[in-house]
């Protein structure tokens, strides 16, 4: 009688399983373009909000807390840790976009909007320490089945 249990191991995934998983994969990408987009265009809409004709901050704690949300979701569902890139790329562009004045003179971000430019700070902070955290973390464990 041995003391050590017999390890089993399950058969490699079918080809309809890979098939699926990378689906999904890229499905879950594909939701953290348009979830980095959308965290943008909240951030944008609610930096002007004012109670009583003063600017409050909850634009930059609204992107604060959706691009860790994103960030996370896209790692999750992509697997790999560059996946980060996928919302916050997006998310760049636009915020760089906000701050360009147009030719009719259309500007979304000022340079006298506090809460604009700290969500631009905070944005691009969280989103280079999610990036710094997935890089330097462990490898994410895969459950093959």
């Amino acid at each position: 009688m041995t003391v050590v249990e017999e390890q089993v191991t399950p058969p490699p995934p079918g080809r309809s399983a890979r098939l699926l998983d990378v689906a999904l994969r890229i499905a879950g990408g594909l939701v953290s373009v348009v979830g980095g987009v959308l965290v943008a265009l909240l951030g944008l809409l609610l930096s002007t909000v004012r109670v009583g004709g003063h600017l409050i901050g909850v634009s930059v704690l609204v992107t604060i807390g959706a691009a860790i949300a994103v960030s996370w979701f896209a790692y999750a569902t992509v697997g790999r840790k560059w996946a980060v890139a996928l919302p916050a790329l997006p998310w760049f562009v636009l915020m760089a976009v906000a701050a360009v004045r147009t030719t009719e003179g259309d500007l979304l971000v000022a340079g006298d909007n506090w809460v604009g430019l700290g969500m631009i700070t905070a944005g691009a902070m969280t989103f280079a320490v999610m990036a710094f955290r997935q890089i330097l973390g462990p490898p994410q464990r895969r459950h093959d089945r």
